[in-house]
């Protein structure tokens, strides 16, 4: 097997080297949700990180009578009996409504408030503003070219992930191992 070159010894891998590097930075801040944690600072300081996720969940469900707790617990890859507390918050904060569903009045279904609606506009305002205010010296060229390179970069993981769930990850400069479990 051959050896990689560095990035410093070989121009080709420094590119590679800064996407990675790029990534490792921008996982640390998605850990930490600093984002999401500075547009409920300014915001809706009363509300928690959860929370935004809980909301993101409930608009993005493709039928609104599918917007369950289960769902939400789904969404989010927590217990139902933790998206059930979750959602009492914002039920209680007027944010989340629960109505019976139509289709089968044994389930209950969630439906953003007037007051969630403005939530989530007021936090999208704010995501807007510091993706203008980071890009504000780009050429709308330059904005353009890295909104359409990301979403292809975004994409492409994804595909990975999809294709490669189950398999441990490669040892540098190894193929990928379905694992054994």
């Amino acid at each position: 097997m051959t050896k990689k070159t560095p990035a410093r010894e070989n121009p080709e891998n420094a590119a590679i080297e800064r996407i990675s590097g790029a990534m490792t930075r921008n996982r640390l801040m998605t850990r930490r949700r600093i984002l999401g944690r500075l547009a409920i600072a300014r915001v809706a300081p009363a509300l928690e990180i959860t929370h935004l996720d809980v909301l993101d969940v409930v608009a993005r469900v493709e039928a609104p009578d599918k917007a369950t707790i289960g769902a939400v617990a789904e969404g989010m890859r927590i217990d139902p009996s933790r998206a059930s507390r979750i959602v009492a918050e914002l039920v209680a904060q007027d944010v989340l409504e629960r109505r019976v569903c139509q289709s089968d009045a044994r389930r209950s279904i969630l439906v953003i408030t007037k007051k969630g609606g403005k939530l989530r506009e007021e936090i999208r305002a704010f995501k807007w503003a510091m993706l203008e205010s980071v890009t504000e010296d780009w050429t709308p060229e330059e904005r353009e070219m890295f909104s359409r390179l990301y979403e292809r970069f975004v994409c492409g993981i994804e595909d990975y992930t999809r294709a490669h769930a189950g398999m441990e990850p490669p040892a540098e400069g190894e193929q990928p191992v379905r694992s054994a479990g």
